[in-house]
């Protein structure tokens, strides 16, 4: 009789037990989800320090502003001066449940209806809540960007490839079979660390961001990560490889897009340097940022937004743990393989938006 008592009690004191973990759990994820929705409070960086800038009058321009909202966004975004013709996808991320740091639909709403965009993701390569299209569409409108434009998965109905020219690594891109239904793109990014890229930016985004999801039969992602080796399989490539195969990516995806021949150029960029997690927005409970907040910067090279933004993470008083990230997963090396490949320029002119 006293060990049927014992067991009962120790039942229910397992389940007492579970239902205060799943609770401060779920008070933690609901902890971080308020803060990401939180005003940005931003620093001041010496913007002559930056590693990477110059007045060379060949060099591409980097537009920042210190102002992370709806307005100072769209604001940098007019400073491009670049049109977005004809069916126009606006590529970002949708975050992983339940408590990662994408953008708020909020910050990117005025932007991405001035294009008349409509969202586009592909799925993922390693589960979680966004590895099929029902989950993935669920999460989307979950997220809220239902309610500021229509959502696209590129990848829902299979894959298609883009030609990669003086590539490291690879010789085509496998990227959702919708991209071809799109005559330019905005991309719209959240700049913060990694655990496998060191940092994630737009070449991750026009990089792996487009690549296929292991749902469309070819994964684009897998084929990135293992340095063009597999299909299938994310797990256990070179690091250096797969730095340079998103390089090589995200090359092909703007060639494809017109960035390097005579004609107007269909793609742009913005990254929001907020939230500045060593985690990416992959990651549904990611460590919480020690960094305050920069701006945005928007630039039409993908290379020169991304060092531009390297660049103001280090020098950043408070950046010790995302530069100690993008260090350890030779995060650089992404950005020298791009220069070598002809990506765009490490070197850019800085213009800044009040």
């Amino acid at each position: 009789m006293r060990t049927k008592s014992f067991f009962a009690t120790a039942a229910v004191l397992l389940l007492l037990s579970l239902a205060t973990a799943a609770a401060l759990f779920a008070k933690g994820a609901s902890s971080r989800r308020t803060a990401a929705d939180a005003p940005s409070v931003v620093q001041q960086i010496a913007l002559d320090k930056l590693a990477h800038r110059t007045d060379d009058e060949a060099a591409p321009l980097v537009y920042f502003t210190r102002d992370i909202s709806a307005t100072g966004m769209l604001r940098l975004y007019d400073a491009l001066g670049w049109d977005a013709a004809g069916k126009t996808g606006v590529k970002i991320s949708t975050g992983e449940p339940p408590a990662s740091n994408y953008l708020r639909p909020a910050l990117i709403k005025d932007t991405v209806q001035k294009v008349s965009g409509t969202i586009v993701e592909c799925n993922t390569a390693y589960g979680g809540s966004r590895a099929s299209n029902a989950m993935h569409k669920r999460v989307a409108k979950d997220h809220g960007f239902l309610d500021i434009a229509d959502f696209d998965l590129l990848d829902e109905d299979g894959v298609m490839t883009i030609p990669v020219s003086g590539g490291l690594r690879l010789k085509e891109d496998y990227v959702g079979s919708h991209f071809r239904n799109y005559d330019s793109f905005l991309i719209i990014s959240h700049f913060k660390g990694h655990s496998m890229a060191g940092f994630g930016g737009a070449i991750k985004n026009i990089s792996i961001g487009f690549g296929s999801g292991t749902s469309s039969g070819k994964s684009g992602k897998a084929w990135i990560h293992s340095g063009g080796k597999s299909l299938s399989n994310p797990w256990g490539g070179q690091q250096l490889a797969f730095c340079e195969a998103m390089a090589d990516a995200a090359k092909g995806v703007c060639a494809s897009l017109g960035m390097y021949g005579n004609g107007p150029q269909h793609i742009a960029f913005i990254n929001v340097l907020n939230r500045l997690s060593v985690d990416c927005d992959c990651d549904g409970n990611p460590a919480e940022p020690d960094m305050h907040d920069i701006g945005i910067v928007a630039s039409l090279d993908p290379l020169a937004i991304d060092q531009a933004s390297v660049d103001m993470i280090y020098i950043a008083p408070d950046s010790a743990s995302l530069r100690r990230r993008i260090e350890s997963r030779q995060g650089m090396h992404t950005l020298e393989a791009g220069a070598q490949i002809g990506l765009g320029s490490r070197s850019y002119r800085l213009v800044e938006i009040p």
